[in-house]
């Protein structure tokens, strides 16, 4: 007769995942880790109390959320907080097949012996989502410890974003985790004495920016991160550097597409799934439409939007809409571009690239646009029309027409030519527009043309500034 897993068990395996209960600190393998610069964001939102709502920490796997988690236990440990009324938890677990969220709560209070009350509890569930209707069990919890705080925190962001907004209405708080920004990456590592701050001209006024002291030492950071350099682990690690496509590939793309996705959503076709993205990756910041992803997929065209909507919503792909020369969005979106949210996913996939790369502007648009993807509350388009194109646009909320564009180059020409930036010209006349702003490989100037202001910045510490914007945002 096969054995049930003991209680004894369970709570020594609780007592493992929580060392701070004996010891008041937590592992030194996460508290050497440096914090995501959006772990002050994350704090201040955790720690109201006062707030009867649970977070969802939610974003793609390996961007740092359980480091995090961990911070923050840190962080409370730290502001006085009882060690032994920490609970962490990993769901995925195996030993916590089938034990629901209350009744792991109950055995945490039993494993600490603080059996006395509900009151001031922190209450963390990792990877919530391998949970069955987990989103119940935490509604639940919120509405009946009304003095505890809970945290819940998964991978599969496509099941978490869809359950919380489902059934979590007024208890629970999304709070999004993004691949490493640009700005992050070189503060981790300790390298922002690389740029400093200046004034970037800017029609009549002049905006915070930043330059480059060594252009080539960035441009060289900036390939990095494009290589490897959306994951936390991938920037202090050696061996992940040294072989970005196997953690990568293996750890990230083929755990979403093989197992989570298929897992939580009933995708038959695992094949099917991986062809799409694999043709997505490689063709990264590209203009598609349903026909030609049918057509190179092998997909049917009700399948591409079903896996279009998942791997966006899992954070792996952003959809970028068209617009025409006066700004005016298409009734029908027949066509659509696709940027990866981690420019480090391509190089995974296939092989690293460097600056002389025929895909380098590719990728570098690629970055760019993810810098942009972080903010919340902002929606980017790309204009396409009979006889030009440019690669980004901001939209004014109000009036719905363009406030400003950006032409993303890999290319220092046009700082010499840049009459023959055609289409960004055209658009610019055609929207009573008078500055843009053109992206390049090393050299930074302003320059009119026919009335219109063009400055050009690097790619690399552009992405920098928005990185850093967005954060500060």
């Amino acid at each position: 007769m096969l054995k049930k897993i003991a209680k004894s068990q369970v709570l020594k395996r609780m007592r493992f995942e929580n060392p701070w209960w004996e010891s008041g600190q937590i592992d030194s393998f996460y508290g050497d880790m440096p914090r995501r610069m959006y772990f002050y964001q994350f704090q201040e939102l955790a720690d109201k109390t006062s707030v009867q709502r649970a977070i969802v920490l939610m974003g793609p796997r390996r961007v740092g959320k359980t480091v995090m988690l961990h911070h923050w236990v840190e962080h409370l440990i730290k502001k006085g907080h009882a060690p032994r009324k920490i609970l962490f938890i990993t769901v995925e677990n195996p030993i916590y097949n089938n034990i629901g969220l209350e009744e792991l709560f109950a055995y945490a209070k039993e494993a600490t012996g603080e059996n006395d009350t509900y009151k001031d509890w922190f209450v963390i569930f990792d990877e919530i989502q391998y949970l069955k209707d987990w989103n119940i069990h935490l509604k639940s919890l919120v509405e009946s410890y009304r003095e505890a705080k809970f945290v819940v925190s998964g991978s599969a962001a496509a099941a978490l974003k869809y359950k919380s907004n489902e059934s979590g209405a007024g208890r629970f708080s999304d709070f999004m985790l993004p691949p490493v920004t640009f700005y992050e990456f070189i503060n981790m590592q300790d390298k922002g004495h690389l740029v400093r701050p200046i004034q970037l001209p800017w029609g009549d006024n002049k905006i915070p920016f930043f330059e480059a002291s060594d252009i080539q030492q960035f441009n060289r950071l900036f390939v990095d991160y494009l290589n490897f350099g959306g994951y936390p682990e991938a920037i202090f690690s050696d061996e992940v550097r040294n072989n970005p496509g196997r953690f990568i590939r293996q750890d990230v793309i083929d755990k979403v597409l093989l197992k989570d996705l298929p897992s939580l959503y009933g995708i038959a076709d695992v094949q099917e799934l991986n062809s799409l993205f694999t043709t997505i990756a490689f063709n990264s910041g590209q203009e598609f439409s349903l026909s030609t992803l049918s057509q190179q997929s092998g997909a049917s065209k009700n399948s591409i939007k079903k896996y279009l909507a998942y791997l966006e919503a899992a954070f792996l792909i952003q959809i970028v809409q068209r617009i025409d020369q006066s700004g005016k969005r298409f009734r029908r979106n027949n066509f659509f571009k696709i940027y990866l949210t981690n420019p480090s996913l391509r190089g995974a996939l296939f092989s690293p690239i460097d600056p002389l790369d025929e895909l380098m502007g590719a990728m570098a648009e690629t970055a760019i646009f993810s810098q942009w993807m972080h903010r919340q509350n902002f929606t980017p388009f790309y204009s396409r029309w009979s006889k030009g194109e440019v690669d980004m646009v901001g939209i004014n909320k109000t009036n719905l027409k363009p406030l400003w564009v950006l032409e993303i180059k890999w290319s220092d020409r046009y700082v010499k030519e840049p009459k023959k930036l055609t289409s960004l010209l055209a658009f610019c006349k055609k929207n009573n527009l008078t500055q843009a702003l053109v992206t390049t490989i090393s050299y930074s100037d302003v320059k009119i043309v026919d009335g219109i202001q063009i400055t050009f910045t690097p790619c690399a510490t552009y992405a920098y500034t928005v990185g850093l914007n967005t954060i500060s945002q």
